[in-house]
């Protein structure tokens, strides 16, 4: 069997290094290409888009692809509803990993939020605020005008910050509790802007943030296809299993 592993997260990551030992599955991964310079995974991997749905559709015919395991970043909406869409329509097995969302512990403050542009709503004027939303998407953070605005990005970055006020700061995980407890307090962040990607390997920023005080901004995730459901590691492994 050709399984084609969409990746993204870190749990495609583990999930590669599985795949490659697994008898009798040839394993694939994808990568966007949103970092230039990506860690390398266990896996064959290619690095771009597939162009829409008909690359993707004569992708997937023309590598042989007999199933699809979607590990990508829990905020990749539109690959993820494209890849099912095209799934559906090929008759081929289809799965999302999607690991458990952060919830608030005491202390926590926490305002929640579905769109960026919603946020500067409640952020006040002349405040530090502190993006961990990656670069992608950051225009719609335009309306922060009057705030310090800091983003994170893993790239240094090719052209200058989309809007006035704003600034790169070039950084690679992961960041322990204590490396964003230094930044926020060297930046003087007010407030911290971050998706709700869940896991324990970036949660260091919001425990940061609570031990300094920080208000978070936390964008809700985007809704999640209609299709078998995993929230750890070996389901999705004990999918493939199955499939076999």
């Amino acid at each position: 069997m050709r399984l084609l592993l969409l990746a993204g997260s870190g749990e495609a990551r583990t999930i590669a290094e599985r795949l490659a030992a697994m008898e009798g599955v040839e394993g694939i991964a994808s990568l966007a290409g949103v970092t230039r310079r990506p860690a390398k995974l266990a896996l064959p991997t290619r690095i771009g888009g597939f162009g829409g749905d008909e690359g993707f559709e004569s992708y997937l015919c023309d590598a042989g692809i007999d199933a699809v395991l979607d590990a990508t970043h829990p905020f990749a909406a539109r690959i993820s509803a494209r890849t099912a869409r095209i799934c559906e329509l090929k008759g081929l097995p289809y799965s999302v990993l999607r690991r458990n969302e952060w919830k608030p512990r005491p202390g926590d403050r926490w305002h929640f939020f579905d769109q960026e542009e919603e946020v500067a709503g409640v952020v006040p004027m002349e405040a530090t605020v502190f993006l961990a939303t990656g670069a992608q998407g950051l225009q719609r953070f335009a309306n922060l005008g009057g705030r310090r605005v800091f983003c994170r990005r893993i790239d240094r970055p090719l052209a200058p910050f989309p809007f006035e006020g704003g600034q790169y700061v070039i950084g690679r995980p992961p960041f322990s509790i204590e490396d964003e407890i230094r930044l926020f307090r060297q930046l003087g962040v007010d407030w911290l802007v971050v998706k709700n990607s869940g896991g324990a390997a970036s949660r260091g920023k919001l425990d940061a943030a609570r031990e300094l005080g920080i208000e978070v901004a936390l964008m809700r995730r985007p809704p999640v296809p209609a299709t078998t459901f995993h929230r750890t590691v070996e389901e999705a492994l004990a999918w493939v299993h199955g499939l076999k």
